[in-house]
């Protein structure tokens, strides 16, 4: 088959479809979201398998976990923070089994250019004790993504691989092979499927029994290298992921080569970390995340008679995305000559919303209507709106989770914030906000929620929303707000002074009101007519 130059999420997903994939579904987020994009891209004649944007992440874990029950391969894919959401189907899937292949994509964000936090997804497959890869490259990507299925077949788990953002957005070179045909129809075991207390803890012992034949397979990867120098023990280096490259930009550098260690299997591939360790007097540690490795090695005390280096010593830093200098000088090298800009430093160019944006016009008429309420605090979500905390509008003054501007403004209003006003997305209102607003609904919560209806996921790349348009408005009528107080409003400069009055009348409201301002995406709407 021809090489092709590939992203690393799409390496992943031709990976998956040439391995026999069946079904694919995720939430979009950076940086997985050219995984599924890359799935409903390709040409109808290629595309034999089902493709789907889910409500959220755990919506798309189940939809996929209920495809591997019949026996078919089916991956989902979200980022580091979606695996939270996922959680519950996550860790239980384990137990669970899988009928068909199931393969579960990661993608984290180390120095989180777009995410809020900086987890490490390889912990998650630690906490649920399945097997896990995290590839070095981009042909790495699309071979772990094929051999995943078939160790999750095999060993009867779902099988992580871990990717971070310097892999998913970046291009190289891949070699795919021949592709294998899908799995027929097979339904699941209900006793395995059935998670009973008595089922459960049989399921679990099952698990526990398998770690051995986990441990076995990652030692025995051929995604792992170690490369000892007899002639000199001075100094190990142990790397994972993207962290592997960085070492072989610089190792040609050093005086002499140290003793070498890739890792890119878990559970580690401990006699492979003991005979890099009990050779080498130094063990410099490189991992794009958690220290998960050098935490290891230390363990109470660390190794007697070893020195270990890396992020929980200080040689490399303890947050943020490595990088070749940074490796560079964790190994003991000058730093490479670089480009200096003299003393006239680029202006800062902060994220702004889009020319046009209807949200711009929804937070303008919003911080009218409080200006004379000095009491107020606006609970803001994730989407595109959180520019909203920034100047020149300064209207919002909390970004936590997904869904968590509802329940938080509920609970600022129980606390005696007033008013209390959540600002919410239409495609964030379908993954989080639906439960949080009939929580607040069923106590008539004294609130303002505002849904910001644009038609579409714009943040992340205008993927379809769950929860736009007239259905909307039947889903908050059905949680229960009052039909008097669900308000429409049209964001637009001409709009303005009549829904700065529409916003000032449900602020005096005393309980739960909901205002949707509907006005589709600038961007996404020109494509759509383009």
């Amino acid at each position: 088959m021809k090489p092709e130059v590939l992203l690393g999420d799409e390496a992943v997903a031709l990976g998956a479809v040439h391995a026999g994939l069946s079904a694919a579904y995720s939430y979009p987020g950076t940086p997985a979201s050219e995984i599924l994009e890359y799935l409903l891209r390709r040409p109808s004649g290629e595309r034999d398998y089902t493709a789907v944007w889910s409500v959220n992440e755990k919506t798309a874990y189940e939809e996929a976990l209920g495809a591997s029950f019949a026996g078919r391969r089916a991956l989902v894919s979200m980022k580091h923070v979606g695996l939270n959401v996922a959680a519950d189907p996550f860790m239980n899937s384990a137990l669970t089994g899988v009928g068909g292949g199931l393969v579960v994509v990661a993608a984290d964000d180390p120095g989180m250019h777009s995410s809020q936090n900086e987890q490490d997804s390889r912990t998650y497959a630690d906490f649920a004790r399945i097997f896990c890869f995290e590839p070095a490259g981009h042909q790495e990507a699309y071979d772990m993504a094929r051999e995943a299925f078939d160790l999750s077949e095999k060993f009867d788990i779902p099988v992580m691989l871990r990717l971070t953002t310097r892999i998913s957005h970046s291009r190289s070179v891949v070699a795919p092979r021949e592709a294998r045909s899908q799995n027929p129809l097979r339904l699941g075991q209900w006793q395995d499927w059935t998670l009973l207390p008595v089922n459960a803890r049989r399921r679990f012992q099952r698990l526990l029994e398998r770690q051995p034949e986990l441990r076995a397979a990652s030692e025995a990867s051929p995604f792992n290298a170690l490369t000892l120098n007899p002639r000199d023990r001075r100094l190990g280096i142990i790397a994972s992921g993207i962290a592997w490259n960085y070492v072989q930009e610089n190792v040609r550098d050093l005086e002499t080569e140290p003793s070498l260690l890739k890792v890119s299997t878990y559970p580690m591939p401990e006699s492979l970390i003991r005979r890099l360790t009990d050779h080498a007097e130094r063990v410099l540690v490189a991992e794009d995340g958690y220290p998960l490795i050098e935490r290891m090695l230390r363990g109470l005390y660390g190794v007697p008679g070893k020195t270990i280096l890396g992020r929980m010593s200080g040689e490399l830093p303890a947050a943020g995305e490595l990088s070749p200098d940074l490796v560079r000088t964790a190994m003991g090298l000058k730093p490479l000559k670089h480009y200096e800009p003299g003393e006239r430093p680029l202006a800062g160019r902060p994220p702004q919303l889009c020319a046009g944006c209807p949200h711009t016009d929804t937070l303008k008429a919003l911080t009218e209507a409080l200006r004379d309420r000095p009491g107020s605090n606006v609970f803001s979500d994730i989407g595109c709106y959180t520019l909203g905390a920034l100047p020149p509008y300064n209207a919002v003054q909390t970004c936590v989770c997904m869904g968590a501007s509802i329940s938080m403004a509920r609970g600022g209003s129980d606390a005696g914030i007033r008013p209390a006003v959540a600002v919410i997305g239409d495609s964030t209102f379908g993954h989080s906000g639906i439960t949080s607003l009939l929580s607040a609904a069923r106590a008539d919560a004294d609130m303002t929620v505002f849904i910001l209806d644009n038609g579409t996921v714009a943040m992340t790349g205008g993927q379809t929303s769950c929860a736009t348009g007239p259905g909307l408005l039947k889903i908050i009528e059905g949680a229960g707000v009052p039909p008097a107080h669900i308000r429409v409003i049209e964001p637009l400069p001409r709009n303005h002074e009549r829904n700065v009055q529409i916003i000032r009348e449900e602020l005096d409201h005393k309980g739960l009101s909901v205002i949707v301002a509907v006005r589709e995406c600038v961007t996404y709407s020109s494509k759509r007519r383009g």
